[in-house]
């Protein structure tokens, strides 16, 4: 009997659109569940991520410490790692507070300029990660295997590059992309 593939995802500066679009591959999830183990994912209750995985789909864009080390630890990990959708790709709409400047700066927009009740800082630890000074696309940070855009990338083409990887081949997405 051949192992089953040990596939993960992970969700870091997004939105959750790229799962959602995972979750709309329906009852190809129970063929794919033929295939492959789901180890770790936002969707399974499983905290660490686990040593050995084949496959990890990674959503959203490095946008704080916390993303910072979980990226760090899901490529030391993992075999092929899968930038999944226009903000792990690109940095996207997460992207788009690199305009306002450092972290400082996004901190003072959001918790003090646009408030109008009990303006402040959250000061607690752990209330709010420490934001990196600029927003990453995963490729900056880390090195990446595949690329996988769209906003979100459809249940078609997340399909077509699970199964490509899962047989050993790099998928070709030439001629495939199609955006909602």
């Amino acid at each position: 009997m051949t192992a089953k593939a040990r596939v993960a995802t992970a969700w870091m500066g997004g939105c959750s659109g790229c799962h959602m679009s995972f979750l709309d591959l329906d009852e190809r999830l129970i063929e794919l569940a033929a295939k492959l183990d789901l180890v770790f994912s936002p969707v399974v209750d499983i905290k660490e991520f686990p040593e050995n995985v084949d496959v990890c789909l990674v959503e959203g864009a490095v946008c704080n410490e916390e993303h910072l080390h979980q990226i760090q630890v899901i490529r030391a990990r993992t075999k092929i790692l899968v930038s999944f959708g226009d903000c792990a790709v690109n940095g996207n709409v997460t992207a788009m507070r690199n305009v306002l400047g450092n972290a400082d700066s996004v901190l003072q927009r959001a918790y003090i300029e646009n408030v109008t009740l009990k303006p402040q800082l959250p000061v607690e630890p752990g209330i709010v990660p420490q934001l990196l000074d600029r927003v990453r696309p995963v490729h900056e940070v880390v090195p990446v295997d595949v690329f996988l855009p769209g906003c979100p990338p459809s249940a078609d083409i997340i399909y077509f590059a699970l199964c490509e990887l899962l047989a050993g081949r790099q998928p070709d997405l030439t001629g495939r992309l199609i955006y909602g």
